[in-house]
């Protein structure tokens, strides 16, 4: 039995020794047709053969590019300082102009429920002989009336009314508008004629008004609410209040519980306070800012020098 195993086993060694010899040639035939691959995932022939054919740029072309003019750093600020410059004035001008065009009639509309337009002959009715006073020194045409919308101390939207001078009817609009937006409450936007002219019976009902022919309380002088140039609001909140012979006085009486301004209560008028901040970008004084008086409620402008 071990002469026979031995005899089988170097038959099988020698049947295999003649398949190796078998496939060696097939091998080797077929091992070059597999490509190698260069950088970029082209075989290497096709690559070199790529690469030689992009263009050299010639000695001649070289110099030719190198002569091109270069541009200087005195070049580049001469080229930039000679770009035209919007002068102060020019830009003073072009934020004069106005933002949106008036109708046939007059009325020019900043947002829906936000207008203001002449006085109409049914307007000049209601305010003459009451805020429109025997000797009243402005035009009707220098006023506007102003439709807005406003949130009242319930959360409800209200219509208001406001009678003011042109100078200064674009800036209400947008004032008011941003207001509205915001929720800021309002009692009443009434005119000051639907309380008679009385400015102090206004004041009691925290009425913001603005047009009233009329002088300063205590005065003879003619205030800014006879020029359409003043406007007070939520004036129950935010008094007048003056010191005559040293003694504090508050218009209207009913609020004194206002007058002390280190106290936090709603609607006060401060320099934190959405309202101040609106007006004093706009260019309006403060009354809160006078130092003989305060007159909380009150913003004012001075009309365009011509």
């Amino acid at each position: 039995m071990p002469h026979n195993r031995n005899f089988f086993f170097h038959r099988k060694a020698a049947a295999g020794a003649c398949l190796l010899l078998c496939l060696t040639p097939l091998l080797s035939l077929s091992a070059p047709s597999i490509p190698a691959l260069a950088a970029g995932g082209l075989p290497a022939p096709a690559a070199a053969g790529a690469a030689s054919s992009l263009p050299v740029l010639s000695a001649a072309e070289a110099a030719a590019a190198s002569s091109l003019p270069v541009l200087s750093a005195a070049d580049a600020a001469a080229s930039v300082s000679s770009l035209p410059v919007l002068s102060a004035a020019d830009a003073a001008a072009a934020s004069s102009l106005p933002v949106c065009e008036a109708d046939p009639d007059g009325r020019v509309t900043w947002q829906e429920g936000f207008f203001y337009e002449p006085l109409s002959e049914e307007v000049k009715a209601r305010i003459t002989g009451i805020s429109y006073g025997e000797g009243c020194i402005v035009p009707y045409e220098d006023l506007r009336y102003l439709n807005i919308l406003y949130v009242d101390f319930h959360g409800e939207t209200q219509v208001g009314e406001i009678i003011c001078n042109q100078a200064i009817a674009q800036d209400l609009v947008e004032i008011f508008y941003e207001l509205y937006l915001a929720g800021y409450p309002l009692e009443s936007v009434r005119l000051v004629d639907e309380f008679g002219g009385d400015d102090t019976l206004s004041m009691e009902h925290n009425n913001t008004s603005c047009f009233n022919f009329r002088v300063v309380d205590g005065t003879s002088n003619l205030s800014k609410h006879a020029y359409g140039l003043a406007i007070d609001i939520n004036p129950l909140y935010n008094p007048y209040v003056t010191w005559p012979g040293g003694k504090q006085r508050v218009s209207p009486a009913a609020a004194a519980p206002f007058a002390d301004r280190s106290l936090d209560f709603p609607n006060k008028i401060d320099e934190d306070d959405l309202c101040y901040q609106l007006f004093a970008e706009r260019g309006f004084t403060w009354g809160g800012h006078w130092r003989t008086m305060k007159d909380y409620q009150h913003f004012q402008k001075a009309l365009p020098e011509d």
